[in-house]
């Protein structure tokens, strides 16, 4: 594994030197995507005294975007410090991974498969995290808030508890607008969208099942009330879906914005309270044989 520290996000000390993180940037192999996988890491102060095993945070980010955007736009590590500081949050093992895809087993790279099969084993081989379901949630913003969308319903199993922050959930496909229609997860041989791939890599083709089996994963949204990409309604679309199969495990935020860093950087608070209030608390470290 290749590990070093952001020069953008070192050791960060709160007034008095009360609390201390860090976030660092690392790599390790992935037999999935057949290059390196590359990601940040944010970890709690008290981290390094190696007695705790800590719930986990996988933060995705948007279109054509990578793993450094949620550290230097999003201002993640500041927003994280407050909270655990405040106890408003555990302390909590962050995770920021890098895709090419939306999320997606896409024309351009299996950046699913490779987030369940390689870079979850590896977090929970390399780092003091809870290795359970109820010490796992993920969210993400956009791209990453629709890939959020998918990884629970279509494994809800995996994960406590979602966020997904103007999640790109259109339906029946993205308007002509949107980066989908020109990224590559989403373009055939001849370089066109392709919209029978986008339906079956949508939330649409997974809610079903979903909703057919007996977990229940609590579930976060929100949008900006003027959204360019109108992702206010179709969140809104979404939310009513789960609404009517679980009213006490979803939320919906409409704010004052449009689709922009600044949205997010104010959101995420009441999106990481949301889904840690379904996680476990940093426990004791279980023996390794």
């Amino acid at each position: 594994m290749k590990a070093t520290v952001l020069a953008l996000a070192m050791k960060f000390a709160l007034a008095g030197g009360c609390l201390a993180s860090e976030i660092s940037h690392h790599t390790f192999p992935s037999k999935t995507l057949e290059r390196d996988y590359a990601y940040n890491l944010y970890l709690p102060d008290g981290y390094e005294s190696g007695k705790l095993d800590y719930p986990v945070l996988y933060l995705l980010h948007g279109s054509f975007e990578n793993e450094n955007r949620w550290p230097v736009r999003g201002r993640i590590q500041g927003t994280l410090d407050r909270l655990i500081s405040e106890g408003k949050i555990p302390p909590a093992v962050v995770v920021m991974p890098g895709s090419l895809s939306w999320w997606v087993d896409g024309y351009n790279e299996p950046a699913k498969t490779a987030f369940f099969e390689d870079l979850i084993p590896h977090i929970e081989t390399t780092w003091n995290v809870i290795s359970e379901r109820d010490g796992r949630v993920v969210g993400g913003l956009s791209a990453g808030g629709s890939g959020a969308i998918n990884f629970v319903l279509e494994h809800p199993e995996t994960f406590a508890a979602c966020a997904a922050l103007s999640p790109a959930v259109y339906v029946p496909l993205p308007p002509e607008t949107s980066s989908a229609n020109r990224h590559p997860a989403y373009l055939n041989r001849d370089g066109r969208f392709d919209p029978e791939k986008w339906k079956t890599l949508n939330y649409t083709s997974f809610i079903d099942g979903y909703k057919a089996q007996d977990l229940v994963v609590p579930i976060y949204i929100n949008s900006g009330d003027h959204d360019k990409y109108d992702i206010a309604y179709h969140g809104a679309v979404l939310f009513q879906s789960l609404w009517e199969h679980q009213p006490k495990y979803v939320e919906f935020r409409v704010v004052d914005a449009d689709h922009e860093w600044e949205l997010w950087a104010e959101t995420i608070p009441e999106a990481l309270e949301y889904v840690f209030r379904y996680t476990s608390r940093p426990q004791g470290r279980k023996p390794t044989n």
